[in-house]
This record gives structure tokens, C-alpha cells and sequence, in this order.
């Protein structure tokens, strides 16, 4: 008796339909189908269609429909991880068989704070460790989420736990009090906690899961004054840091973005108490974007200063 032979499924009866998946991928990245539908160039009733046909045809909701919302299933959420990867390493090898050999560029996003103090002072060793590696820097003021932007590396502080990509340890924190040298030589050392409550302050804004002004800071060392006295207040950690250059005040420093500015003496640190964060640094890389060595050198690299 002959057996009956199957015959191998090809990606088209597996796969019902691309064009499909490509509108699915776009509504999951934007959260939007309106949005997706904008950048596709077709209408938001066939974006819908063609997402409701592979639900249909997978039988899983792909989507929440919320009030003036959608957000990803856990079966959605698996997929789009899979297509947006699979859709990345095809536009790859398309835009670099279209453009020819060029330079690497690479995206990579990072806080104000972060970029001036901790990556422009180095770029010259990256340049040196990778000649052809074009970069751009993509500065923010807050966590963005990565499936709205052309990032391709990102620089964090937080717990390494983001829905939109995957984290990898840089390295911790420590926080403590600075000032300078002209600062601390024109008046007496705060040696206690209750005298450097009473000092002169620079504040900035929380800007970052994790991040702490002076209040959280006592706190967080175990102290509670009545009232601090802010001489500053500044939206930007970067201006915080060159008041306190400049004279103004005391500043709260977070080792890893000041550890020049003690190196070269502009600042001195107060031994007064530190605090180490349970949050860290981590690189994240967004979900299905593949770790090419254009992106694996530059993490490595990042990672290699971490005794710095």
C-alpha cells in the first residue's frame, strides 16, 4: 500500500498574505491605524481590513480596541516582535544593495546629560576604534519609545525592563554632592547632612524613571530636613552642572556624567553621604533590529568605559 507523500508548505500557503503583515507592522510601531494608514498611503478602512483578515485567518486578536486606543495582545505583541525583525534585515539588505558600499551610520539616542557629559568628551576613541562608523546622535529630554523613531542603539537609566526593546547592562550609579573648588573655598565645608540641607542648592528636573532631585536624595540617605534652600532651580541637568561650575551652588552629582569634571578638578565632591540607585545604564537595542556589527562595536565600546 503507497503512502501518501505531503507535500512541503511554501511561505505563500503559510504566510496568506505580506501585504497584510506589512500593514499589521505598521500599525503596531505607530499604535495607530490612522497613523499607519498615512504612511502607507492607502485608507484607514483597508489597514483595518487587512489586520482583521490575518486575525480571521490566524483566529487570535492581534489587538485591543480601546477608547481612542489600541494596544498589542500578547499574540499581537509575538508577531509584530518576529515581523518587525524579519522586515528590518529585508529593508537592510535592499538599502544596502541600493546605495552601494557607504559609510555606517548609526542612531543613537541618549539623554542631554548623558551625550555632553559622558559620550561627546569620548567619541574620539569610537572614531578610532571604528574609522567607517558614521553616527548621529539623537538627543532627548525623555524616555521615547523606540518603535516611533529611526533609533538604532539607545542609552538608559532605569531597571533594563522597556516594552519596546531589549536591554543590556552599561553599568550603575552613585549620586553625591558637588560644588566648586572657588565655592568651597569661599565659605566652610557642609561636613553633615543638616549643614548641606542648609547650603547653597542647584536643583533640575526628574526627567527619567529613576532619577532624583535633592529631596528624593535625602531621603534616600536617610535624612528629612524641614526646608532645603535652592538658589536654582534648571529644566536641564546639564545646566545644573555648569551653574555649579560657575559658583552657584551645590549640585547633586551622579558619578558616571561628572566623572570628568572631578578628574580635571572643575568639581570637587562633598564626603558628606552618596547613594547608590537600584536602577543602572543600560544600552537597548529596539525590537527587530538586528545587532549588525555597526551596532555591536558601539556597544561594546560603551560597555568598555564602565571603570570610567
Amino acid at each position: 500500500m503507497k503512502t501518501a507523500i505531503e507535500k512541503p508548505k511554501g511561505y505563500r500557503r503559510l504566510i496568506p498574505s505580506v501585504t497584510a503583515l506589512v500593514e499589521f507592522e505598521a500599525v503596531a510601531r505607530l499604535g495607530s491605524f490612522t497613523l499607519a494608514a498615512h504612511e502607507l498611503g492607502v485608507t484607514q478602512a483597508a489597514v483595518s481590513r487587512q489586520v482583521r483578515f490575518l486575525e480571521e485567518t490566524l483566529g487570535q486578536r492581534l489587538f485591543r480596541r480601546l477608547h481612542r486606543a489600541i494596544e498589542l495582545t500578547e499574540e499581537g505583541e509575538a508577531l509584530y516582535r518576529v515581523v518587525a525583525e524579519s522586515m528590518q534585515k529585508i529593508a537592510s539588505v535592499f538599502d544596502r544593495l541600493a546605495r552601494g558600499p557607504v559609510q555606517q551610520e548609526l542612531v543613537l539616542a541618549a539623554t542631554s546629560a548623558f551625550s555632553h557629559f559622558r559620550l561627546l568628551p569620548r567619541l574620539a576613541s569610537l572614531k578610532a576604534a571604528h574609522p567607517d562608523l558614521q553616527l548621529r546622535l539623537s538627543t532627548q529630554m525623555f524616555t521615547a519609545d523606540l518603535r516611533h523613531k529611526e533609533i538604532d542603539v539607545a542609552v538608559r537609566f532605569g531597571n533594563g525592563t522597556w516594552p519596546d526593546g531589549t536591554a543590556m547592562l552599561l553599568f550603575d550609579e552613585e549620586v553625591f554632592p558637588v560644588c566648586s573648588p572657588a565655592w568651597l573655598a569661599a565659605r566652610s565645608e557642609p561636613d553633615t547632612l543638616e549643614a548641606l540641607a542648609s547650603a547653597v542648592l542647584v536643583e533640575s528636573d526628574s526627567t527619567t524613571e529613576g532619577w532624583m532631585g535633592w529631596e528624593a536624595w535625602f531621603n534616600a540617605v536617610g535624612f528629612r530636613p524641614m526646608r532645603l534652600n535652592f538658589a536654582l532651580r534648571c529644566s536641564l541637568y546639564t545646566d545644573a552642572i555648569q551653574a555649579a561650575r560657575y559658583g552657584q551652588g551645590v549640585a547633586l552629582g551622579w558619578g558616571r556624567l561628572v566623572h570628568d569634571l572631578l578628574a580635571s578638578g572643575e568639581l570637587v565632591r562633598l564626603p558628606v553621604a552618596s547613594f547608590k540607585p537600584p536602577e543602572s545604564y543600560f544600552v537597548v537595542v529596539p525590537h527587530g533590529r538586528t545587532i549588525t556589527p555597526a551596532i555591536d562595536g558601539p556597544i561594546n565600546w560603551l560597555r568598555e568605559g564602565a571603570d570610567a
